[in-house]
């Protein structure tokens, strides 16, 4: 693989410079501020996203499990600081929970869909012929079917549980992953460096990991930043339809299905507050994938 002093080479043969700069990551990560404000608004609103449901024990106000008859729809800010639901329970440690299952299968299903739609759509484009034509053919039939209907599909085979959610999202994942870097892979399959690592008899797992899929990192890394916005509303959408999480689970979907089923005209907020948790946090990875995508992508490189 053809490699520059301080630069990534990618499929159209343009380096990107200063990716992983040495002992300078702060410099960059100001730079990267500075010339994408609303990426870096994306980054630290995933940033707090994750601190909240790492911390989420020293964060949360009240179990977000215990119920008190006497707050049942307290309104905000009375003794509880988003009010409570149709159980009496704090909205706001609710919320704050909420946002590990959110973390949860947000990251795993958009990095382990990604990942194996990566090494599928290379090796496909790699070993070509027919395998290539059986394995597009599979892909195809997957992306019939639109990816909520699947993840649905599946969740009603497998049963509700945060696992399974993760399961149902990865597979959703995986056709249209692999059909976006088969296409970068068909570019750099043609590169000098690959005809040279055939010619001197290269394995083809060493051709695939250490030449190809290194190439298509850039591209990986926004369809993981893109995927992780979408399963969080698809996680939502589950929960929301009761085929998600169990409903003793905080989950920002379970808490609108709650809110919409009967108490929606008595306490608004309760679905207002899981509501707006959604549109930010999605809102933000959207701003993070677009400029990862302006910096990574050679083809946008004037917009960095």
């Amino acid at each position: 693989m053809a490699e520059q002093s301080g630069s990534i080479a990618v499929s159209s043969g343009v380096p990107i410079r200063g990716l992983m700069p040495g002992g300078a990551i702060w410099k960059h990560i100001s730079r990267f501020a500075r010339r994408k404000p609303l990426g870096a608004f994306g980054a630290v609103i995933a940033l707090i996203l994750i601190i909240v449901a790492v911390f989420a024990p020293f964060i949360a106000t009240h179990d977000p499990a215990a119920t008190n008859g006497a707050l049942v729809y307290a309104p905000p800010g009375s003794q509880l600081l988003l009010g409570g639901d149709q159980l009496g329970r704090d909205v706001f440690s609710r919320l704050v929970y909420g946002a590990r299952v959110s973390l949860y299968a947000g990251l795993l299903s958009a990095f382990i869909g990604a990942s194996i739609g990566m090494v599928v759509g290379v090796a496909s484009v790699h070993f070509g012929g027919k395998t290539d034509l059986i394995v597009q053919r599979i892909i195809d039939t997957m992306m019939a079917f639109p990816p909520l209907i699947l993840a649905i599909t599946i969740m009603a085979a497998l049963g509700a549980s945060l696992n399974n959610v993760v399961i149902a999202l990865t597979i959703a994942y995986i056709p249209s992953a692999a059909r976006v870097l088969r296409s970068q892979a068909l570019a750099i399959k043609e590169m000098d460096y690959i005809l040279a690592a055939r010619a001197i008899g290269a394995s083809h797992g060493r051709i695939i990991f250490r030449c190809m899929i290194p190439n298509c990192l850039a591209l990986y890394i926004v369809l993981v930043s893109v995927f992780l916005g979408t399963a969080i509303v698809a996680e939502a959408t589950l929960s929301f339809l009761g085929i998600g999480v169990p409903p003793d689970v905080p989950s920002w979907g379970g808490m609108l299905n709650g809110a919409a089923q009967t108490y929606v005209h008595l306490a608004p907020w309760l679905g207002v507050f899981p509501g707006l948790a959604i549109a930010i946090v999605v809102f933000a990875w959207n701003l993070l994938g677009d400029a990862l995508r302006d910096v990574l992508d050679p083809r946008l490189r004037g917009t960095w």
